[in-house]
């Protein structure tokens, strides 16, 4: 939502959406020091998290260092040095996104570092896939889970596609579905790949960046789902229960 304008709150509460969690992402260019990567935690934990508080939104965000962020050293070390500060934060649900962009070792690391600071802090995590060699990056993903000793329950595996969904099932994570109105994964794409794997497990996410996205394409999944013949059930626990019943794991979230 730092992207987004407060037309967009007031469509998402007329739309239902009364919870939303933000990932610390990438910007879109490059960022010249760590201070600016504080200067946006300290923004999502205080003002974006009141901006949505004026709309009968609920706000919490996960903070990380983003996968494209890993590849400068020197940010990423000085960011992962005051991190656990802003963990402990009000507002804070997750470590996230964390992973890969590049499948590079500076990520790997970067990586790595993130997942073992989650694990000593009984956090959930949010995982970023590549959107290149998609594949690859998570079966190297599930590799530094194993090795970390990571729970995996307290995983999601984010951005997953009709070619990664079934490897990440067949591991004891949340499996993420992020839905854009162009790339990655339409609502269609979505809801078909739901009717093959069913509704346990996975969870829905709505893309809202400074490209072509959509904060409602979670809603816009439910009709869809609807449309192709899913009971309200479903619907309600695929978009409701399960990401309610996985962040409940996070000491910082209130259950709705």
């Amino acid at each position: 939502m730092y992207s987004r304008t407060t037309d967009d709150y007031e469509k998402m509460i007329l739309s239902g959406i009364k919870t939303v969690i933000e990932p610390s992402f990438w910007l879109g260019q490059a960022r010249t020091s760590s201070k600016t990567l504080i200067d946006y935690w300290e923004y999502l934990i205080n003002f974006e998290r009141a901006r949505a508080k004026g709309f009968g939104i609920n706000h919490y965000c996960a903070i990380s260092v983003n996968p494209k962020e890993a590849n400068n050293s020197q940010l990423a070390n000085e960011s992962l040095d005051v991190m656990a500060n802003y963990l402990s934060k009000e507002g804070v649900v997750a470590v996230g996104e964390i992973g890969f962009d590049m499948i590079t070792k500076e990520e790997e690391k970067v990586f790595t570092r993130q997942l073992i600071m989650a694990e000593e802090l009984k956090m959930p995590v949010i995982i970023h896939t590549p959107h290149i060699n998609k594949l690859e990056g998570i079966k190297k993903t599930f590799d530094i889970i194993k090795n970390c000793n990571a729970t995996k329950s307290r995983i999601i595996i984010d951005h997953n596609t009709e070619e990664t969904i079934e490897l990440s099932l067949s591991f004891d994570v949340m499996v993420g579905i992020t839905v854009y109105p162009y790339t990655k994964v339409s609502s269609i794409r979505a809801v078909n790949m739901l009717k093959k794997y069913g509704t346990d497990r996975i969870l829905i996410n709505s893309s809202a960046d400074w490209g072509i996205s959509d904060p409602l394409s979670v809603p816009k999944t439910a009709i869809q789902m609807e449309k192709d013949g899913f009971s309200k059930n479903e619907i309600e626990q695929l978009l409701f229960h399960n990401p309610n019943n996985f962040f409940k794991q996070s000491k910082n979230y209130i259950s709705l």
